[in-house]
Formats: C-alpha cells, structure tokens, sequence
C-alpha cells in the first residue's frame, strides 16, 4: 500500500516537472519572440576595441556593434547595449539578464554550454605584446656564452682538430720541419687547417706530399661551406631573442612575466600550457604595465593588441609579435535554443560574406600578417 502510494508520488513529481518545463520554455522563447514585435532587448557588450568601444557620450559602435545593429534593423529587433564585464557576457545571457551578448566574444566549449552562439564573424588567435627595446652591451656579449653558442664552436674545434690530424698523419714522416711528431706535430696541423679555412694563408706551412695537398684542396673548398654554416649559427644564436628581446614567441612565454584578462579566451590559452600570467582588469591596464616593466609579455586577442598598441596614447615603445597564436572564432551569444538565432545566422553569414564588411574590416584593421 506505501509504495503504491510512493510510486504515485513520483509520478506525480516527474508530472509537475514536465508542466514547469513546458511552461518555462514557451515563456523563454515568447520574452525573445517579443522583441521582434518592438520591444526593447538588454545586449550586454564589454569594451574591447575596435569590435566594441563607446564615445564620449557613452555611445557604442565598432565593428560587432555596428554589424548587430545592421542585423537587429534587418529583423526590427528592439534593444539597447547595457555594459558587462566578459563572465556577464555569458552567465547574463544564461540567466535572462540579457538577451544577447555582442563584442569581441570567443567561442570556446565552455561558453556553449552556457549559451549558444551565432555563426563566427571574425576569425583570429592570440597576440603577443612586447617592449620594442634595443639590445645593451651586457645582451650582446651574453649571447655569446649561450648554449647554442658553445656547441658551435665546439662542432668547428673537433672538425678543425680532425682535419689537423689527418694533415699531420701523412706529413710527419715526409715533412718533419713543419708537422713533427707528438703533440706539437698535431698542434700545427691544428693550425694549418686553420689558418686555410679562413683563407689566412701566412705560407709558414705547407704540405709536401702529394695526400696532404689532396687534403688540402678538399679543405679548401669545404672550409667555404663550413664558415658559411658557422656563420649562420652565430647569427641565429645572437638574433633569436637577444637582439630581438626576450619574447620572440609562445616558447618563450614560460620564463617571462606575462599579464593577461581573466576569464578571457587568452587565459584558457595561457592554463593549456601551465603558462602562469598577472591577471589585469583592461587591455590598456595590461599594455601600460608591459610599458612599465613590470611584465616582459601581455597576451590577449591579436586584432584588439594591434589596435591598441597602434592608436593607443604612451604606446610608442610597445609592439605585437608578427602572426597570431592559437584560433579564435568571435560569434553572438543568445540563450540556448533562442528562437533568433536561425535567422540571425543566416543574416550574419550574408553580413560577413560581403564586399563591405571586407572593407571596413580592411580599413579599421589593416592588412592581416
């Protein structure tokens, strides 16, 4: 009789969540559907220019702003832009505060789950920011004692010490004066094969039998490789970082003080490679800090660094690494299973396909490298 009437109890329960269910959801889709016939919808944004950013009297525009009001005036969805940080962006949308979220906003499988997104707009990765600094005395001479460096050299003393020994294991019997026995037979070898790879040429010594000059000429024209090789070893090795400054890519992050945005993209970037970073509120709080030596990298989206660092005010001594690191597709949030977003995307995929979308992207961020 009591599990009859437990049995009916849970029936009852999973009927009265099913009624909640289907109440909740035409309520969602009706508060969305609402907007189409006028009335106005909260869009989060968050400034992050040139993709969202608000003039002196507090209005927004950009190029995702710009490109949701062509979209919205296209379905004649009313709205108005309410400022969130990047964390609100999302969870509001979840959880009703806003009906939409526009900006420089990434798709990541974290966020889908939340909310879901529009079709990509703009497709990017992350960027680099550094001090454009010159190199002092003390880098350049430390490039010289770089691990690279020493195997350089020791690479070209073993081949010069094998070449020397060869001439002197066929000189010594036939041209003792020069190539004696013992060591100081093999130190002049040392030094014959020396002084002909960099084409020296004192003339204090010379083979006398015909293997040595065999060996001779062979050297003669391998030494033209080998210094061209050396060459380019030693350029890399002062080059890479030292004359370009500690950052010259992701490789190099691990071992630098490096700042970001928390609860951006960039961060899940940074914690995918166990990378630690400073976290700072704003873009421009990140760039002024890596201004002032108080972090060696900034890490954030490319085409908002590169905008920064190019119209930015005290900006001068800063630069973003050539390229880009990692994919960042930038999209609309709208709350899951939002009734908008099938005819939003298909406006959106016409938008971004356009000739002019192409050329005001062009013009506001430049050629892409």
């Amino acid at each position: 009789m009591f599990g009859c009437r437990k049995v009916s109890s849970g029936i009852l329960y999973c009927l009265l969540a099913l009624l909640a269910a289907f109440i909740a959801a035409p309520s969602a889709m009706a508060q969305d559907a609402a907007h189409t016939s006028g009335a106005d919808m909260a869009v989060a944004t968050h400034e992050a220019p040139p993709f969202a950013m608000k003039d002196d009297k507090g209005k927004w525009h950009g190029l995702a702003i710009d490109l949701w009001r062509k979209i919205a005036a296209e379905h004649k969805l009313g709205f108005h832009f309410e400022e969130a940080d990047l964390a609100d962006m999302v969870d509001g949308v979840a959880d009703g505060r806003y009906g939409a979220s526009v900006g420089a906003l990434t798709i990541t499988a974290a966020r889908e789950k939340k909310v879901d997104f529009t079709q990509p707009f703009y497709t990017t990765g992350f960027g680099i920011a550094v001090r454009n600094e010159s190199p002092g005395f003390l880098s350049m001479v430390s490039a010289f004692f770089t691990w690279s460096f020493l195997k350089a050299v020791l690479a070209l003393l073993t081949l010069l010490a094998f070449v020397g020994f060869l001439f002197w294991l066929v000189e010594r019997r036939h041209n003792p004066e020069q190539f004696g026995e013992g060591w100081g037979g093999i130190g002049s070898g040392l030094y014959f094969s020396a002084v002909t790879m960099t084409t020296v040429g004192y003339g204090d010594k010379s083979p006398q039998t015909s293997a040595g000059k065999a060996i001779a000429i062979v050297w003669m024209f391998a030494a033209i490789i080998v210094i061209s090789t050396f060459t380019g070893m030693i350029a890399s090795s002062l080059t890479a970082g030292h004359l370009q400054g500690a950052v010259t890519g992701p490789d190099d992050l691990p071992s630098v003080k490096v700042g970001s945005v928390p609860d951006s993209a960039s961060q899940g970037w940074l914690a995918s490679d166990r990378i630690p970073f400073t976290g700072y509120a704003t873009v421009q709080d990140g760039l002024a800090a890596l201004r002032d030596k108080k972090i060696d990298a900034f890490v954030y989206d490319a085409p908002i660094l590169r905008y920064e660092v190019k119209s930015g005010k005290n900006m001068d001594g800063l630069r973003v690494l050539p390229g880009s690191f990692g994919r960042q597709d930038y999209g609309f949030a709208l709350r899951q299973n939002s009734p908008l977003r099938e005819s939003i995307d298909v406006s959106l995929l016409h938008a971004v396909q356009s000739d002019a979308w192409r050329s005001e992207v062009a013009q506001v961020l430049g050629k892409r490298d």
